[in-house]
């Protein structure tokens, strides 16, 4: 079932559970969407989460949407608000085939690509790779002047953090020592 803000009110079905503790979880079941909750949860705790969890599928299923025209019109806002419009690209695409890269840019064409792995992360991280591809536009390696275009971007930080993290987790590849992230990576 596509869930989406079109649908203001999917179905939802509550399963409590006595083995679980703690932990919430949802998914998407057919044509509706199927909340896994604590059987000690009050009815007023239980649609909190009920309603978090539901917006949570909704925002998860809005990024997966996204076309690649939704993604070069966000990379030639980007460039706009943070690199003074300098890096147009002429397209911006999801790709399958970067496992060991968040996203890749070719200057030559002006083209940039973005793992569809992505597609799970907060918007903020998928912005922040869309920056650092843009700015190879502007700078192709990774020199001090590359950091300075990608700095503008203020999430730089803790997306690059966050990304590293992602990365150990799924122990995608060791880190460079030049840049932090996992070899390959936002490149």
């Amino acid at each position: 079932m596509p869930v989406s803000r079109s649908e203001p009110t999917p179905r939802v079905e509550v399963r409590r559970s006595g083995r679980r503790r703690r932990t919430v979880s949802a998914y998407v079941e057919d044509d509706r969407i199927v909340v896994l909750v604590p059987d000690n949860l009050s009815k007023a705790e239980e649609r909190d989460w009920v309603r978090k969890m539901v917006a949570r599928l909704q925002r998860r299923e809005q990024r997966a949407r996204r076309t690649d025209e939704d993604l070069l019109r966000r990379a030639c806002a980007l460039s706009d608000q943070y690199l003074g419009g300098l890096a147009q690209p002429s397209s911006v695409t999801w790709v399958a085939n970067q496992r060991a890269r968040w996203g890749s840019c070719t200057p030559k064409d002006r083209t940039i690509r973005l793992s569809e792995r992505l597609q799970r992360l907060p918007d903020w991280v998928v912005d922040y790779v869309i920056v650092h591809e843009l700015a190879h536009l502007i700078e192709p390696g990774h020199n001090e002047a590359f950091w300075g275009w990608v700095g503008h971007y203020p999430h730089t930080a803790k997306a690059k953090g966050y990304l590293l993290g992602w990365s150990d987790a799924a122990r995608l590849a060791p880190p460079d020592a030049a840049t932090g992230l996992p070899l390959g990576d936002a490149d």
